[in-house]
């Protein structure tokens, strides 16, 4: 079982970059740094590529409306490059209120600009004239539809790979089928590793059905928050309001995925519930209506041997890749969760 984490910001860039180092040390495998509607991701990670040399660097995620096709793959190809071949790309759809309130475009056919941008990023980083007629992306535009003058081109530098490992975030059923059949890895949020069949099961099956072997076994990551220690049963409750954010406020009613997920997860009520409390403007309400069962489920948090037994229930379901939260307040609270962890997995 590899761990990863996401990047904490909380002392700040260099203290951060400091402690990256410091948690490659203690076993870390692999790190995400988000982009959301925050500071970019890439100037982090070009960054974190000189300060670190073992621990792969992930987009967590790049969003698909956010750069052409073709500049997602020269960027991906450019932190490739100067991490030595250790980058990973995380690419996702975000949501509307992102898409459409921050960056000001349409959020459309999230399906079938994933399927087009990643065939276009594998035809840059293979050195290929790139060419592609699709439904979303035309490359070279089209004549009329601009000044007639474009033709193919091919990266000008030679990537170190022609293959980056793409780790697709999604939660659809169909998307989910989608990822299982072009991508190296899937993330999902919120995974409960004893729902995961249930769930997903039929979606990863249709998908590994079309997969090209050459992507090798589906890599699965998950976000687990990680707490380990006899006393630790308090910060449960640390884990409400993200989970209240996202099921309650990260989108409209009816249009939000990860209140779809816990109705799938089988907490209808207590997702309806947290949603209404949410929009309300109730946020600790809502946070106070997640349930602990949904907590533990999907989180690393109790005592040691406890902990054992959930990362033997993640690896059972197929998870390759735990990317945690640790619940910790400083750096040094961080980079011993990692140690106690990967002494865990090993």
């Amino acid at each position: 079982m590899r761990i990863g984490m996401g990047l904490n910001y909380s002392g700040g860039f260099a203290q951060t970059a400091a402690e990256v180092a410091d948690l490659e040390r203690a076993g870390l495998d692999i790190i995400f740094v988000p982009e959301a509607y925050s500071f970019d991701a890439v100037s982090q990670l070009g960054y974190l590529a000189a300060k670190t040399t073992r621990l792969e660097l992930a987009s967590g995620i790049f969003q698909l409306y956010t750069r052409t096709p073709s500049l997602t793959a020269m960027t991906a190809a450019g932190l490739d490059f100067v991490s030595d071949g250790r980058f990973v790309m995380g690419i996702g759809a975000s949501g509307p209120q992102v898409i459409e309130g921050f960056h000001g475009v349409p959020y459309d056919a999230p399906l079938g600009r994933t399927r087009e941008i990643v065939d276009i990023c594998r035809q840059v980083w293979r050195r290929e004239k790139v060419q592609h007629h699709g439904k979303h992306y035309q490359i070279p535009l089209p004549a009329e539809r601009g000044t007639g003058l474009g033709k193919p081109l091919k990266i000008i530098n030679q990537p170190v790979r022609e293959r980056i490992p793409i780790v697709i975030a999604s939660l659809g059923p169909k998307n989910v089928a989608m990822t299982a059949e072009i991508a190296e890895g899937w993330e999902p949020i919120f995974y409960y590793p004893e729902k995961a069949a249930e769930v997903w099961g039929e979606s990863l099956a249709k998908g590994k059905a079309l997969r090209d072997p050459a992507l090798g076994e589906l890599q699965i990551y998950t976000t687990p928050a990680l707490a380990i220690g006899d006393d630790v049963d308090h910060m449960l409750e640390w884990v409400k309001p993200h989970l209240a954010l996202y099921i309650g406020g990260m989108g409209a009613k009816g249009k939000n995925f990860y209140n779809d997920l816990a109705v799938r997860y089988g907490y209808a009520k207590e997702a309806e519930t947290i949603q209404d409390l949410y929009l309300a403007g109730k946020k600790q309400e809502a946070a106070a209506a997640v349930p602990d069962e949904l907590v533990r489920a999907v989180s690393l948090i109790g005592p040691e041997g406890y902990v054992r037994e959930r990362v033997a229930a993640f690896a059972e379901s197929g998870v390759t890749t735990l990317s945690v939260t640790p619940l910790a307040g400083d750096g040094p609270g961080r980079i011993r969760l990692i140690e106690q962890l990967r002494a865990i997995c090993d």
